[in-house]
């Protein structure tokens, strides 16, 4: 079933997104080249906790850490490990999610680290605009495929063939981490759930350098692109108002990115 929140719940969910935000900008401020992944994961769940909040990933299915730390190939669910070392030419993906008062907020990055190449940095910038064509394509009335359409079209609009990953994509969130209805990152418009006032959504596109097919590997968590390609991967939580979209786990609440492409929001706390 789809959860449909009121104001009050959707208010504690930004309060989760903007704890989520800080600790993703604190685990941001450390990477570098020697910092391990165990360390970021450290981080991470020491600004959660330092909030008053929970770490939504630690113990989830059995989950052992605070963030999902997924290196060059990783596409997601990668494992902090004490020997996993950055190094200058990666680039690391990390998600994040935390709980108040019940409510979760889920937000992810990814960061090059030193000197990567050019193809890589444009990566990068190609997945995270398509996060936000994403959300500019939501509307009150709406339905999903409108999102996931605008997240396709986004990637497709280039001289090189990005790999969508299709057995992963974003959810619906609320009083659990993840809910129905899943979110394609590919897809036809008009289709799916309506998009109403208290819907909340985790959108993330997860994109590599070559083809999408993925792999689990054995510890059952860290996903892999099969020919060994960087894969970038950004995630926002968000919900619709009346005034258009409002991103929960963005500090200014989306509208700067939102300016970028056109679109008025009114700031928000």
């Amino acid at each position: 079933m789809i959860q449909i929140k009121t104001d009050d719940e959707i208010a504690l969910m930004r309060q989760a997104g903007l704890v989520v935000a800080g600790a993703l900008q604190a685990v941001r401020r450390e990477v570098r080249a020697g910092v391990t992944t165990r360390d970021l994961d450290d981080i991470a769940e020491r600004h959660i906790r330092g909030q008053g909040a929970t770490p939504s990933f630690l113990g989830y299915h059995g989950f052992p850490a605070s963030i999902c730390a997924s290196v060059n190939e990783e596409v997601v669910h990668g494992i902090p490990r004490a020997d996993k070392r950055l190094r200058d030419g990666d680039v690391i993906s990390i998600d994040c999610g935390a709980i108040v008062d019940g409510y979760h907020g889920d937000a992810a990055i990814t960061v090059p680290i030193g000197d990567v190449g050019p193809d890589v940095v444009e990566l990068l910038r190609v997945t995270e605009q398509s996060l936000w064509a994403g959300f500019a394509a939501a509307r009150l009335g709406g339905r999903l495929g409108d999102i996931s359409h605008a997240i396709e079209r986004s990637l497709r609009g280039h001289d090189h063939n990005y790999g969508i990953v299709r057995n992963y994509g974003g959810h619906g969130i609320g009083t659990e981490m993840h809910q129905d209805p899943h979110v394609l990152n590919y897809g036809r418009p008009g289709r799916g759930a309506k998009l109403v006032h208290g819907l909340a959504l985790a959108i993330e596109p997860m994109v590599t350098l070559g083809k999408p097919d993925t792999v689990e590997l054995d510890d059952g968590w860290t996903v892999v692109a099969v020919d060994g390609s960087y894969a970038a991967h950004f995630e926002h939580t968000f919900t619709l108002t009346d005034d258009g979209p409002w991103v929960l786990t963005a500090e200014d609440g989306g509208v700067a990115k939102f300016a970028e492409l056109g679109l008025t929001v009114p700031a928000r706390g």
